[in-house]
C-alpha cells in the first residue's frame, strides 16, 4: 500500500491536468514511443514555441484527471507510451505540430484529443492539423479586407498618371468630338 505522502503527491498531480485541461482550448494525446532524445526535444521546443504544454504523463493518473473532467472517452486511448499537449489559445497548434511530426515517425502516432472540454475523433484531430496557423488566418482575412482599397488606390494612382482629372475630361470630350465630323462626311455624300 503506498504511503500517505505518495498519494498526496498523486492527488497534486491529477489535480494540476484537471486544472489544465479545463484551462485549455484543446488538447492532443500522443504515443511517443521510439523518439529520440534530439527529436524530443526540438519537437518540444516547437511546440513551446507554440504556446503548446506537452508532458509526459502515467495512464492512471490521466484517466483519474480524466474522470474529474467528463472527458472519459480518451479512457481507452491510455496505453502504452502517452504524453499530453494542450493549448489555452491556439485550438490547431498542437494537433498541427504533432501531426506533422507523426508523419515523419514510425512509431510515434497521435491517440485522440479534445476540443472545448469535448472528446473529439481522430478525423476531428486530422482536420485540425490542417489548419494553418492563426498568423496566416489573420494574414488572409486582412489580406481580403485590403483588397478593395488597393484596387481603389491603383485606379486613383491612374487617374493621376494620365494627367489628372481635367486629362480624363479632355480625353472623354475627345472623341465625341472627333466622330462627328466624320458622321456629317460619311452623310454628305449620299445627300449628292
Amino acid at each position: 500500500m503506498p504511503s500517505a505522502k505518495v498519494l498526496e503527491a498523486k492527488k497534486a498531480v491529477v489535480a494540476e491536468l484537471v486544472e489544465r485541461i479545463n484551462n485549455s482550448v484543446t488538447g492532443v494525446l500522443v504515443s511517443y514511443k521510439g523518439i529520440s532524445v534530439a527529436d524530443d526535444t526540438a519537437l518540444r521546443k516547437e511546440l513551446r514555441e507554440a504556446g503548446v504544454k506537452y508532458t509526459v504523463v502515467k495512464n492512471t493518473l490521466l484517466s483519474r484527471a480524466c474522470e474529474e473532467t467528463n472527458l472519459t472517452g480518451l479512457q481507452g486511448t491510455l496505453e502504452g507510451t502517452t504524453a499530453l499537449a494542450t493549448s489555452d489559445e491556439d485550438y490547431a497548434a498542437a494537433a498541427r505540430i504533432l501531426a506533422n511530426y507523426a508523419k515523419k515517425s514510425k512509431t510515434f502516432e497521435l491517440k485522440g484529443g479534445y476540443l472545448d472540454g469535448e472528446v473529439v475523433d481522430m478525423a476531428t484531430v486530422d482536420k485540425l492539423a490542417k489548419l494553418p496557423s492563426r498568423d496566416i488566418l489573420l494574414a488572409n482575412v486582412l489580406g481580403a479586407f485590403q483588397a478593395p482599397i488597393a484596387s481603389f488606390a491603383r485606379a486613383v494612382q491612374a487617374i493621376v498618371d494620365k494627367g489628372g482629372v481635367e486629362a480624363c475630361e479632355k480625353a472623354e470630350e475627345a472623341p465625341a468630338e472627333e466622330t462627328a465630323p466624320a458622321a456629317e462626311a460619311v452623310e454628305a455624300p449620299a445627300a449628292e
